[in-house]
């Protein structure tokens, strides 16, 4: 399957595979970030959108550099940062 689509594309089947492990080294490392940061929405801009690595790298050496607000896991969890909002605005 691989190899026709290659010659079908036009371009050699070695070339096609090192862009795919190229482009998916980067986004398994991009979306690792993402989880472990709780930055739901660019982990779901990075399933969507394939641009072979480089909104990937730039997430990972740009924006992950910022604090976001990290996206609440649960709703109880989400109680919680309004109860510790309060008492430290007290």
């Amino acid at each position: 399957m691989l190899p026709q689509l290659a010659a079908e594309i036009g371009i050699p089947l070695w070339l096609l595979v090192v862009v795919v492990l190229w482009s998916l080294t980067w986004k398994g490392i991009a979306w690792w970030h993402a989880a472990r940061k709780g930055h739901m929405l660019w982990f779901i801009a990075f399933f969507i959108v394939n641009t072979v690595g480089i909104f990937e790298i730039l997430y990972i050496f740009l924006f992950s550099k910022i604090k976001f607000p990290r996206t609440p896991k649960s709703p109880a969890l989400l109680r919680g940062m309004k109860k510790n909002k309060r008492r430290s605005s007290a």
